[in-house]
């Protein structure tokens, strides 16, 4: 009994983090005419403008279950701060990105989280 006690008193004692990073989640609904190279194009453009922003941290490119169900991709970036997030969506590599995708976008969301 001592021992579960213990055990008990480990998980509840357990740390976690609240890092002061910003996840950015995007889901995409392609329009109907995107060809799939076109697709897959967009999403690999992504880790280009990630290697070439700074402040990006971390990067997920591939999407295990997408929300809403019509929409058909997903991305996720970590930002060391939002300072850096808020660089990454003004910076010229991510403006060209957008000229070029937004046309075979039909419906994007975007979801920024931090603590």
């Amino acid at each position: 009994m001592l021992a579960l006690a213990g055990i008990a008193g480990l998980a509840a004692a357990r740390a976690y983090q609240k890092p002061r990073s910003v996840i950015q989640v995007v889901s995409v609904k392609w329009a109907a005419g995107a060809a799939p190279e076109l697709r897959k194009a967009a999403i690999e453009d992504i880790e280009k403008i990630a290697a070439e922003v700074p402040g990006v941290d971390r990067l997920w490119l591939r999407a295990l279950r997408v929300q809403p169900r019509d929409f058909m991709s997903a991305f996720a970036l970590e930002f060391e701060d939002q300072a850096a997030a808020d660089r990454f969506a003004r910076h010229p590599a991510h403006e060209a990105w957008s000229k070029t995708y937004l046309p075979i976008i039909e419906e994007s969301r975007i979801q920024q989280v931090t603590n």
